[in-house]
């Protein structure tokens, strides 16, 4: 029996057929929303907007002061560095906004809402404690009206935090793919590849489009969705770079570690803040450098002298040199992924609290002050509410060139506790004789030795026995398998979402 219907009730069932996929979405949304929330998505919208209106406010209070601190370079540049934090911050809550409202969406998301919500609300808080411990390490205060609204937006923050659910990651090693799942596939026929064809090049002789690394980045697109390429020629580029938070999906390709470098020499000596001494400092997010190095020629003497910072979410470091001597590399927040890369330093040279995995690099102490200590890494998490931490998987530890003389007479150690939830790890990793038999630093007496999270999984070498090792209640030698894969690509970065489609090489 063929059943024939009206025009009027075809209306009515195709109105009916929308309001149902409307619904359908609607709910979906919604259902994305709380599984990665234990409050309602209005609700967690509304604190992150209080929070933004806090960091406003503080904005404009900074910004008044600034034309005061004109004749007081350090302050001037303490404020400063406080206003490119916040507005970083400004962007971040508006991503974490926008994954609530369009769980579907992938203009700023990975797809992982609960990583990117941790990821991106811990870098705002971090920024903020950023700005307010810059002006305490200089003995500086944070006036009053200021400092209230700062921490209004802490507390807010570390509620806000609380409020995303953990995640659940897979724990399986079993793939073996070579690229971390958050790279795009167009960009993996980028790395590691030859004759890419760049956007912008650099030339140092004129050949190029641009002399200064500098002006091809000003050039570079805003909040580019595509990949823009700049391929630095062989050269020795002395500048500053700075690479702005509207600056997204740049990558840099030099002519080698040892071809291309980007050097500069500023320190905290000269009144900056030890954000603000980068020779090559990266705010945009998605950014990949490939085959140049970063080096920052202060010197020992000058105490902290960045030479590579990264605010950067999922950015990446293939076949990188960074080297500086205190605080060469300032992995400052959210996810980043370095591969095949070659740092050294002396003290704390590998320091900040983003979420990091270091897999296959060459890690090299140098030769620093006499009677000076050397500290790898100095993670800086002061929440148990964040995720962030190092790891350091299938890398090799040993001494630079110059310190080889001295290793006998020179004491190295894989880290010690910046702040009070500082977690690193080291495993599968070659270790030399480069490292004294503790293993680890204390920062100031027992101060973390119970909330920190340190641990060795299976490394070898004249370095890695560990009947020696310290004997903190925060220090762990992990026998586990399943319990070292926690700090893997896949699962401490959540490689498999961002770094396939980037061509960098990894194991998951």
């Amino acid at each position: 029996m063929v059943i024939f219907l009206t025009k009027q009730l075809r209306s009515s069932i195709s109105t009916i057929t929308f309001i149902i996929i409307f619904l359908f979405l609607f709910a979906s949304s919604e259902f994305a929303g709380l599984r990665s929330l234990n409050v309602s998505p209005s609700k967690f919208i509304r604190v992150v907007r209080k929070v933004g209106d806090d960091l406003q406010k503080v904005t404009s209070m900074f910004k008044s002061e600034l034309s005061n601190a004109k004749h007081d370079p350090l302050l001037f540049n303490l404020i400063s560095t406080c206003l490119d934090l916040l507005d970083l911050s400004v962007d971040q809550l508006n991503w974490s906004i926008s994954a609530v409202q369009s769980p579907k969406g992938n203009h700023n998301s990975t797809g992982d809402m609960k990583s990117d919500l941790r990821t991106w609300l811990s870098a705002v808080l971090a920024n903020v404690e950023t700005c307010t411990d810059s002006f305490e390490d200089t003995k500086r205060n944070v006036k009053g009206s200021i400092a209230t609204k700062i921490d209004e937006a802490k507390s807010l923050l570390q509620d806000l935090l609380t409020q995303v659910k953990p995640s659940l990651n897979d724990l399986s090693m079993s793939s073996r793919s070579k690229f971390p799942s958050w790279v795009e596939q167009r960009d993996k026929k980028l790395l590691g590849r030859e004759g890419v064809r760049a956007n912008a090049v650099v030339a140092v002789d004129g050949s190029g489009n641009f002399t200064k690394v500098m002006d091809a980045v000003n050039a570079a697109p805003d909040k580019s969705m595509i990949r823009y390429v700049i391929h630095i020629k062989k050269g020795v580029y002395i500048e500053n770079v700075v690479i702005g938070m509207e600056k997204w999906n740049l990558m840099m390709i030099g002519d080698g570690m040892d071809a291309t470098v980007i050097t500069g020499n500023l320190s905290v000596n000269v009144s900056f803040t030890t954000f603000r001494t980068a020779t090559f400092g990266v705010n945009g997010r998605g950014f990949i450098a490939q085959d140049l190095t970063f080096e920052n020629t202060a010197g020992p003497n000058n105490h902290q002298a960045v030479a590579l910072r990264s605010n950067s979410d999922l950015s990446i470091f293939f076949r990188c040199g960074i080297y500086g001597y205190q605080d060469s590399l300032y992995a400052h927040t959210s996810r980043q992924f370095y591969r095949e890369c070659k740092i050294s330093g002396t003290v704390d040279f590998i320091f900040g609290r983003a979420t990091v995995v270091f897999q296959n690099c060459t890690i090299l102490a140098r030769k620093g002050l006499e009677s000076q200590k050397n500290t790898i890494t100095a993670q800086g998490e002061k929440h148990l509410t964040e995720s962030s931490g190092f790891s350091f998987q299938f890398c090799n530890i040993s001494a630079d060139h110059d310190l080889v003389p001295f290793v006998n007479t020179t004491s190295t150690y894989l880290g010690r506790p910046w702040k009070a939830y500082s977690r690193t790890i080291f495993m599968s990793s070659y270790i030399s004789d480069v490292l004294n038999p503790k293993g680890w630093l204390e920062w100031n007496g027992t101060l973390y030795l119970n909330t920190l999270y340190y641990a060795e999984y299976d490394n070898y070498g004249p370095g890695a026995r560990l009947d020696g090792r310290v004997k903190w209640p925060g220090y762990h030698v992990i026998d586990d398998p399943t319990k070292a894969s926690n700090f893997t690509v896949a699962n401490l970065i959540e490689g498999n979402i961002w770094l396939p489609s980037t061509g960098v090489p990894f194991i998951p």
